[in-house]
């Protein structure tokens, strides 16, 4: 590993019962940059996620963050340690504004559960909040309810809610999900910002997005890791071609 890799997994595996979903994955992530997890279908893309953020233990392998061996950690270590993750399907409070939503996060993190602290001494709090919410472009939003955010809105939102950790490695599932081509480039501009000061991990299905915003991509089939290179590399490879029904990589 060396001193630019901010992540590094070797011979990761996970089977469920006599199904291997994951198996001899070795790959090594530098500190801010774009990579994207892609492949069809039943491809082992969610299964490594859920490994990367601790929702999963791995079956054979292991893993390191900033030195640290993540392989029998608690999921809840893995954000004390700087991994956030955003899910394909937006987790927010629907009820609560949207600084109100980013605040409980920035509050449950800085508190640690304490129930004996009183919330007050958290002075920080709020003002991290706000910060978040500037960050992602959602700062004149912050008294709206949450249910009435646009759908990327919403998504830029569980993005905020992940920032108050202060994470360098963001896992961020299907990040354009539902949206269209103007959610989309919203999305793109802020997943770039993101990018300027930590290291981003995706999972993406729409090929021409990938294309232009990573600076990696990986590729799965049938849980085995079959292409690791920069976009030209993986647009140009017969394997992937072939994976992918022999479509062109670059459709939308």
């Amino acid at each position: 590993m060396s001193d630019d890799d901010l992540l590094q997994v070797d011979d990761l595996g996970r089977s469920f019962g006599g199904f291997v979903a994951l198996k001899g994955i070795t790959a090594n992530f530098g500190r801010n940059r774009v990579t994207a997890i892609i492949g069809p279908n039943g491809a082992g893309k969610s299964t490594f996620f859920n490994i990367l953020s601790g929702a999963l233990k791995p079956s054979t392998g292991s893993m390191r963050f900033r030195g640290n061996d993540l392989s029998k950690l608690q999921q809840h270590r893995f954000v004390h340690l700087g991994i956030a993750r955003s899910y394909q399907i937006t987790s927010i409070f629907p009820q609560l504004t949207a600084h109100e939503n980013v605040r409980i996060g920035a509050q449950a993190f800085v508190s640690r559960y304490n129930i004996w602290t009183p919330r007050a001494s958290y002075h920080d709090v709020s003002e991290r909040a706000e910060q978040a919410l500037a960050d992602v472009g959602l700062g004149g939003a912050r008294n709206r309810i949450a249910a009435t955010l646009a759908h990327g809105e919403q998504r830029a939102l569980e993005i905020a809610i992940a920032l108050v950790a202060d994470p360098k490695l963001m896992l961020l599932d299907e990040p354009t999900a539902g949206m269209g081509p103007e959610e989309t480039r919203a999305m793109v501009a802020l997943i770039e910002r993101l990018a300027a000061d930590r290291t981003i991990l995706l999972v993406e299905h729409k090929m021409k997005m990938v294309l232009g915003l990573c600076d990696r991509i990986l590729v799965l089939h049938h849980g085995r890791l079959i292409a690791d290179g920069t976009p030209a590399a993986i647009q140009n490879d017969a394997n992937v071609r072939s994976v992918y029904l022999g479509q062109s990589l670059g459709y939308a």
